[in-house]
């Protein structure tokens, strides 16, 4: 039996103006990767591409265009049973480039792809944006989103918290600072204070030309220019930080988790805390005794 279609409660999706269903070829219209391991393990890269080329009506030579944009061509005739999850993932990215489609969507892209593999998926969906081509890219890595997206849809909890540039999500972040380099830092931070500003960091640290260096929180870069003018301090150094794109997210999203920990993992290299480690030692007596009423130690 075909496996059973999942349909959606409410809400409809059409891909210009048509639905999903109703296309003649969707692999020239939407490219999707999903799940990279969704491969008939006993064949070959080469005819699994095949098989996908021959359900749309692509050539055939399309698959070894595919399978060398990708990096797989010494490999196309392997099976992939036998591939790891960075090739199953290179495979994936092939089947979604398959139909030259101007719609793309990747989840979770760079999955099991080592630094190069990642830089080269990175400059990848950047160039085909570049071509005019809409991707979509679904995926937990901040860091990594940082780099690539330009703009941010944020779902929590089946709302929309965001849809807006990387460059608007994270200047609505709290987390905006002012680095400042100047000779005399504790008057600096004395006038900062006294203006509503914090000084999140400073005194000790040095700035770029081994002056005291402050990092002030609450206020924008030109409202310290102004304190530093208005109090007779020389600044050599003077920019503008910003917040994470992790840090935004978790700013935003802080009411949306689903599952939240109670306590905080310790520091690496240091004992749990002793509410913690007590909890702990009660889970595993409990388990002991478990294992013994069943004859399991």
């Amino acid at each position: 039996m075909p496996p059973e279609r999942t349909h959606p409660d409410a809400g409809t999706v059409t891909i210009d103006g048509k639905q999903y269903a109703s296309l003649a070829y969707p692999m020239r219209e939407v490219g999707a990767l999903i799940d990279a391991k969704a491969v008939h393990g006993g064949r070959s890269a080469y005819n699994h591409l095949l098989c996908l080329a021959q359900t749309n009506n692509l050539p055939r030579r399309r698959v070894g265009e595919v399978l060398e944009l990708v990096g797989l061509s010494e490999v196309g005739r392997k099976r992939t049973k036998g591939f790891s999850l960075g090739m199953s993932q290179r495979l994936g990215i092939a089947g979604t480039l398959l139909g030259d489609p101007a719609l793309l969507m990747f989840d979770e892209p760079v999955n099991g792809l080592d630094p190069e593999g990642i830089l080269w998926i990175r400059n990848l969906m950047k160039a085909l944006a570049a071509e005019g081509r809409t991707v979509f890219v679904s995926s937990h890595l901040m860091s990594e989103m940082e780099h690539t997206a330009d703009h941010l849809i944020v779902i929590g909890r089946g709302q929309l918290l965001a849809d807006c540039t990387m460059d608007e999500f994270i200047a609505r972040s709290s987390g905006q600072t002012v680095r400042v380099a100047t000779p005399q830092p504790d008057l600096l931070a004395k006038a900062v204070a006294e203006a509503g500003g914090t000084v999140i960091t400073g005194g000790d640290a040095a700035g770029a030309d081994g002056n005291g260096a402050l990092t002030v929180g609450g206020l924008v870069a030109a409202q310290v220019g102004d304190i530093a003018f208005e109090h007779g301090v020389r600044l050599h150094e003077l920019t503008v930080g910003r917040a994470s794109l992790e840090a935004a997210f978790m700013e935003l999203t802080a009411d949306s988790v689903e599952y939240r920990a109670e306590g905080q993992p310790p520091a690496p290299g240091q004992p749990p805390a002793p509410e913690l480690a007590a909890q702990g030692q009660g889970q595993y007596a409990q388990r002991q005794g478990q294992y013994r009423n069943e004859g399991g130690i």
